[in-house]
């Protein structure tokens, strides 16, 4: 029987700009979660693709040179700074698994440097300026949950974050808490008449899971600009953590970078999942149909 933990854990979030120096944004990284361990964090989370700009905008396949093996240079770099700061590390990574077979990929490293595993993204959009389906094979590992020295998590990428299903499955396995690496933004054209609409459909998805399941969610967006200024995307950052009851517990700026460190307590999620028992009131009977594209 899976059992909450009372303690209370603290987790990072880190909201960045990434630069066309893959080297750069990792060291980057590593000195961001630094800091975000120096500020009381015990589980950091880095955004989607964090090693370079976001690559998918265009379909090339020279691109896939930015691809690397896990373990390998990244996962080895975060691991020896997990293990000096005492913090569990999400990396999120592009993924060479053999030749021609690629994934977007979210490691997941334990407070003692250890490799807990590997999250393969599931649902790859194909969209302008997103042809990630050019880039990534769907994930073939399921929905998974990582017990670390800190509580059981699970992380989910991006584009999976509109996905009910797969919110629901990371909290019936036992998560406290779920991360979503992200990169996320506008398009020049579309912003002035879609963008609020556009942010507020993101957030209040995310905060929909955490209330249909009582459990944490916490989201990590890039900023800046990267592409041309005609074609390019404008990440909107404003990562952000959700408690069970879908309030906003902290959100970054929509265009700086920042460190967001927020107090998760498992007690807070035991009391909303008594109060509304949505797991307990499932009909498990009755969903077999949801695994049809459509009923019609």
């Amino acid at each position: 029987m899976i059992q909450v933990p009372n303690e209370k854990f603290r987790i990072g979030l880190v909201q960045m700009a990434c630069s066309q120096d893959g080297g750069e944004n990792l060291e980057r990284a590593a000195a961001k979660v630094r800091e975000a361990a120096v500020r009381g964090a015990q589980i950091v989370c880095l955004q989607e693709l964090f090693r370079s700009q976001y690559f998918c905008r265009e379909e090339d396949a020279r691109l896939f040179d930015l691809a690397e093996a896990i373990p390998g240079p990244s996962t080895d770099r975060l691991s020896q700074v997990a293990r000096e700061c005492r913090v569990v590390v999400i990396a999120s990574l592009f993924e060479r698994r053999a030749a021609g077979l690629y994934h977007n990929t979210a490691a997941v490293i334990d407070a003692d440097g250890a490799l807990l595993g590997i999250y393969r993204k599931m649902h790859i959009p194909d969209d302008p300026l997103y042809f990630e389906k050019f880039y990534f094979t769907p994930g073939d590992l399921g929905f998974r949950t990582f017990d670390t020295i800190f509580g059981r998590i699970a992380t989910l990428v991006c584009w999976d974050q509109w996905y009910p299903e797969a919110a629901r499955l990371a909290a019936m396995g036992g998560a406290n808490i779920l991360f979503y690496p992200t990169a996320i933004g506008w398009h020049p054209a579309e912003k002035a008449e879609f963008g609020e609409a556009q942010h507020d459909a993101w957030r209040t998805i995310q905060r929909s899971h955490a209330i249909a399941n009582g459990i944490y969610v916490a989201a990590v967006n890039r900023v800046g600009f990267e592409g041309p200024p005609e074609n390019g995307l404008e990440f909107w950052g404003q990562s952000f953590v959700s408690d069970p009851f879908g309030r906003v517990l902290a959100e970054a700026s929509v265009d700086q970078e920042e460190i967001l460190v927020v107090e998760c307590d498992p007690k807070h999620m035991e009391d909303v999942r008594r109060n509304w028992p949505f797991l307990r009131d499932r009909r498990i009977d009755a969903y077999g149909p949801i695994v049809n594209r459509m009923l019609v």
